[in-house]
């Protein structure tokens, strides 16, 4: 596990120049983040990446993230601090004020690990087909400890839509701009929760995502995230998001009563468990000509894996 953060930092930004690597736009939404957004803004200082933008978007904290801001305002891109409507809207002011071919967020609790960047701009540059990535889903504790290393997954748009959707870990996954920009070139800022997720959905009308074997980012497990306090509500939303895509997605009368036939076997006590081992879970890992192959790095490059 100790290795893999360092996957893709093949050559070293002082050999190299800048314009060798595309260039990546990083965009921290924040408010009152003042106990953990320092770890974040070093997470991603420390990654040496030689091409970087990185932008963070305040609504107006009140706990002294501001001064943290301004306190490393020298080694970032820039920073505003002016109400909005959320983390939604946050991001869209961010990335609206990037230039960079490659995209991502990283939440002002979440952290990269060691060498992320150097493995995200390495598969851009050398995959040219690729369009979007994730990496392995990672926890991390209060303390900013790694606490939990994930499986990797295999992912489609119908295997997602059918309920193996949970989750693309958003603190590990890039896309190029030019995906963005065929999506709608938008978080839906009109959502409280998940839409990351009805962002990925948008994405995957248009390509495949890339499962990568390494360590790129990681969700920081604490007290206040608006996710696990209120996981409910963003089921929920997935189930809307979903119900809307299958309106006009391949497949989509067969996915809708999959879907309907799994929700009342889950509602099932005895049947739940049994159902999502051998049929839900299954769907992340069965081979098929739906999914993508995994990127690993071997041999001094990136390369795709079948």
């Amino acid at each position: 596990m100790a290795t893999e953060p360092l996957v893709g930092a093949e050559s070293a930004p002082a050999k190299t120049n800048a314009a060798v690597w595309p260039r990546i736009s990083l965009v921290t939404p924040v408010w009152n983040s003042g106990k953990y957004i320092e770890q974040t803004i070093r997470s991603v200082l420390a990654q040496g990446y030689p091409n970087l933008e990185y932008f963070i978007v305040d609504g107006e904290s009140r706990d002294g993230t501001v001064d943290i801001i301004r306190k490393n305002e020298s080694q970032i891109s820039g920073w505003i601090s002016e109400p909005d409507k959320g983390m939604y809207d946050a991001l869209n002011k961010g990335f609206a004020r990037t230039s960079g071919e490659i995209m991502g967020w990283i939440s002002a609790t979440d952290m990269l690990h060691t060498g992320a960047l150097l493995a995200v701009g390495g598969i851009f540059r050398d995959l040219k087909n690729v369009e979007w990535i994730t990496g392995r889903p990672t926890l991390f504790n209060e303390d900013g400890m790694n606490i939990r290393l994930g499986d990797l997954m295999h992912w489609s748009r119908s295997r997602f839509l059918a309920g193996a959707n949970r989750y693309i870990q958003q603190e590990s996954t890039f896309w190029r701009r030019s995906l963005w920009e065929k999506a709608g070139s938008r978080t839906e800022s009109s959502c409280r929760y998940g839409a990351d997720f009805e962002l990925w959905i948008r994405f995957f009308r248009y390509a495949h995502l890339y499962p990568v074997d390494a360590l790129i980012g990681g969700f920081r497990v604490h007290g206040d995230s608006l996710g696990l306090t209120n996981l409910a509500e963003c089921h929920h939303a997935h189930d809307r998001f979903i119900e809307e895509d299958l309106k006009t997605a391949p497949w989509g009368k067969s996915l809708k009563l999959f879907r309907r036939v799994s929700k009342a076997l889950q509602g099932i006590p005895k049947v739940r468990g049994l159902w999502q081992r051998l049929v839900i879970n299954s769907l992340y890992r069965m081979p098929g000509p739906d999914w993508a192959p995994v990127l690993k790095y071997e041999d001094g490059g990136w390369k795709v894996r079948r």
